[in-house]
């Protein structure tokens, strides 16, 4: 079972519907009408509510942040690569995330949060690289875990190779490549694969790419953080989404 915290992370898993809920708790003297939605779900699923102590409250918390709201809960549980790419199937022109070297859940958790503001569909990361905490990566996505798909997978040639023969063109992120961001076409079906800043991207998923870019820098910096360097790339596929085409490469 794993713990969920504050009102933003609670709400968001009520909602999603993608963990078994054992409780809520509330602390005492809250008001229900703060919270009608968590009040509400709780009700409609059956899921009792138990007015818990502040100290009994922060005693089980990681944090003070909790404010007032907890959830025991099950783990998230994703969908398999086979019952996604059914799914995946029907959608036009998806947004994906391939995720290699991202160690911890703050910096995992603020590039969910940035891939669903974007419009990502979901996130691909290797199953032997998840080593999280599920509630803190939650948290720390404000709740668009609960939301995004996140697809754990263990081959790159099988998940990568049916993905590019339904269309979809893989984009590596690399600080050598020849052409920056703004010279693809990012309003197409893609997969914005990206390293983190110690190993970067390994062989197996550079080897698979359609175009290797980068983000052109004024200065020297080295690399930027995988969060970082997923908000730009992020923003820039939104912006051309968004936009009429602009010149850049079909």
């Amino acid at each position: 079972m794993e713990l969920l915290e504050g009102r933003i992370s609670v709400e968001a898993a009520l909602l999603a519907h993608k963990r078994r809920f054992q409780m809520v708790g509330l602390r005492a003297g809250l008001h229900e009408e703060t919270i009608p939605l968590i009040c509400s779900e709780a009700e409609k699923q059956n899921i009792p509510i138990k007015r818990l102590s502040s100290e009994e409250i922060d005693r089980m918390a990681h944090g003070k942040t909790h404010g007032g709201v907890v959830a025991l809960c099950s783990a998230k549980q994703e969908p398999e690569f086979d019952a996604f790419y059914e799914q995946f199937k029907l959608w036009f022109a998806p947004l994906l995330v391939l995720l290699e070297g991202v160690d911890d859940e703050q910096n995992f958790g603020f590039t969910l949060r940035t891939a669903e503001a974007m419009g990502a569909c979901a996130v691909l990361l290797k199953k032997h690289l998840w080593d999280f905490d599920g509630s803190a990566v939650s948290r720390a996505s404000s709740g668009a875990y609960e939301r995004l798909p996140v697809i754990l997978f263990e081959e790159v040639d099988r998940v990568i190779g049916r993905l590019q023969r339904h269309g979809v063109k893989l984009y590596g992120c690399i600080a050598n490549a020849q052409k920056t961001l703004y010279e693809v076409n990012l309003a197409e079906a893609v997969i914005l694969a990206i390293g983190g800043e110690k190993r970067g991207l390994s062989a197996a998923v550079r080897d698979r790419c359609d175009k290797l870019i980068k983000i052109p820098m004024l200065t020297d910096i080295g690399s930027l953080s995988l969060s970082h360097a997923a908000a730009i790339l992020l923003a820039e596929a939104m912006r051309q989404r968004r936009s009429p085409r602009d010149g850049a490469e079909q």
